[in-house]
This record gives structure tokens, sequence and C-alpha cells, in this order.
């Protein structure tokens, strides 16, 4: 078995560009990203920032759909503790009805944004249901499936495509792992956020342990990472730049990761608690074709997954797609019988 590759765009504003600029640019990567045959490609959602363009996924994703032809388009992923799981049924089944089997609903676990616009977008809302009942009840609207007991049994959430949209759970931790195996539903580790592998190969592995198989589904894994590729190791390190990740840590015990150290101070400013801030060093694959298709393989058999969604968040733009073209080059070189061994 093989490596399958997906893209995770954030559609990333870098200085002198626009928000039209980088929303064109994740146009262009889905087009290269449909042409270079790989699986799926994502979109993410964040709030009031000026760093990234993309705030509304389920636009984003339906303009995609008009403009490649076959790839899959999707979430990674839509915040579902903002909103009414029977409204984000609603979209994706659009969505899934306009392009019949090419829609992905990924589910985030975090804000998305600061706190102020998490009020904003939770303002006037009653709903204290929990993130993982929203889950339930997002997958019974979208499979039509309402419990008899449900107090809105008999809804729908219309229309009703033919292939219903793939759910995916996103997390970085063990909880939000056991969260999705105990819902029967495909789980997305985070290594480019979270950062650690050996709790990314900790999650997996409690995923598998902890996996519903009543819903009739088998257990699937994804794992998320940054991928640099350049014609040599010095490129890419030059590419990578003086990438950081930054956490929040909160009084209250709640830990967010965050784009930049001011991002990560205006959060906490927003909190109204006391916090501490974390600088890490960012989990990046990076260097050429042959020491990232290496690197690739020993996470491949560490943690047994056969598709890894990339992010790869460089400038300029074109080096960013010759990342992702060199990135399709090395793993065509991979032997079949190396990539189909596993741990």
């Amino acid at each position: 078995m093989g490596i399958t590759i997906s893209i995770l765009d954030q559609s990333p504003i870098y200085p002198g560009e626009t928000g039209e600029e980088a929303l064109a640019h994740t146009v262009a990567l889905a087009q290269a990203a449909e042409a270079l045959g790989f699986r799926r490609f994502w979109v993410s959602e964040h709030h009031d920032s000026d760093q990234v363009a993309g705030s509304s996924p389920e636009v984003l994703i339906s303009y995609l759909l008009a403009k490649t032809k076959s790839i899959r388009i999707g979430s990674g992923g839509v915040m579902l503790q903002h909103y009414s799981p029977y409204k984000v049924a609603e979209n994706f089944n659009v969505l899934a009805s306009l392009a019949p089997g090419r829609v992905d609903l990924g589910i985030g676990r975090a804000p998305g944004g600061l706190p102020r616009s998490t009020q904003a977008l939770q303002r006037g809302t009653q709903d204290q249901a929990s993130l993982t009942d929203k889950t339930v009840e997002l997958v019974n609207y979208v499979h039509n499936n309402l419990e008899e007991d449900h107090p809105l049994s008999g809804l729908r959430a219309t229309p009703l495509p033919a292939q219903v949209p793939e759910l995916y759970i996103l997390g970085a931790s063990v909880g939000s792992a056991e969260i999705a195996a105990g819902l029967g539903l495909p789980y997305v580790f985070s290594l480019f956020i979270n950062g650690d592998e050996s709790a990314a190969m900790e999650a997996i592995r409690a995923y598998r342990r902890a996996f519903d198989s009543s819903h009739g589904t088998k257990p699937q894994v994804i794992l998320a990472l940054s991928v640099i590729v350049a014609a040599s190791e010095e490129e890419a390190a030059e590419l990578a730049g003086s990438q950081k990740v930054v956490k929040v840590h909160l009084a209250s015990g709640k830990i967010l990761t965050l784009g930049t150290r001011e991002q990560a101070e205006e959060y906490g400013r927003q909190a109204g608690e006391p916090y501490t801030i974390e600088e890490q060093e960012p989990f990046i694959t990076k260097g050429t074709k042959e020491s990232v298709r290496r690197r690739l393989l020993e996470l491949q058999q560490a943690s047994g997954v056969d598709e890894f969604v990339i992010t790869c968040n460089i400038q300029p733009f074109d080096k960013r797609v010759r990342s992702y073209e060199l990135l399709n080059e090395a793993l065509a070189e991979v032997p079949a019988e190396v990539a189909a061994e596993k741990v």
C-alpha cells in the first residue's frame, strides 16, 4: 500500500498580499493538486485574522468544487462549536448534491479565532450542548437518521444527496482520538499543530483501541503535517524560515495554538484570565525529495497510516506549488514493496 497525499490549505495572507490574492492562490493550488492526482483538498476556518483569508469554508468549498472536476474538496475543518448541527448538515448536503461523491466534512474542535470572534459567532445562541453531542447530532442529520426519541424526530436536512459527505474528526490529542473512535468516525491527527510525534502515536493507538465498530465502519486515521520539499536541504530550510508554534496556556487549563506571539498575547488579553505563552519549534518535514520521502516512510511505518494531509505555508506562491510537485515526484519513486511495509 502506497502513500496517499492530500492537501490542507489555510489561504495564508503574506505581507504585501491581499485576501483576494490569498484566495486566488487557494483556487490555483486546488487545481494543481487535482492535476497532480492528490486525493483531496481541504480548506480551513479562521476568524478575525489578518494572516488567513479562509473564514467561511462552506463558501470556499462551493467555489472550489466549481473550479475543479474530480478531486475531493472539504473542510479542515468546520468549527462546530459555533454552529447549529442542522445548518451545517444542510450546507454540506447542498454541496454533496452539487458535486456527488466529492465532498468531505471535517469537524474541528478549536475555536478558530480569538475569544472576541467566538463571542460574535455564538452571539444570540442558547444551545449549551457539548461538542460531542453536537457531532452526534450532525452525523444523524447528514445520514438522515435522527433518533425517534429526539425532540425534532422526523426533521431532515435537505436536500438528501445520493452520496452523503464523508465525515472526519480533526484533533491533536488522545481525547479527540477517543471521541472519534467512540463515534466510529475517521480521525485526523494534526501533527503540524501539536508538534509532538510521540503524542501523535499515542493518540493513534488510543483511537484504534477505542474504535467502536458497531457503527458499521472501520478505523481510518490520517496524519496531517507540514512538509516543505526543495531542490536542496539549504533551500528547504530557507523556505521554512523562522516559523514557530506559539501556544497560550490559560490559568483555567485551556491550551490553544496560535499563529504568532502577538495573537497569543491578544488571546490571553481577551480571555480575561492569567496566561503564559510557550514557543516551540514547529514539526516540519523539510528537505530534498530523497530526505522527505525517507521521513514520510518512517512516519507511515510508525503510525500505520496510508494517507497524509499536507500543509505547506511558504512564500512565494510558486515555491509552494513546486514543493507539492516535488513531493509528488518523491512519492512516485517509492517502490511498491517498500511503501507496503507497515508496523
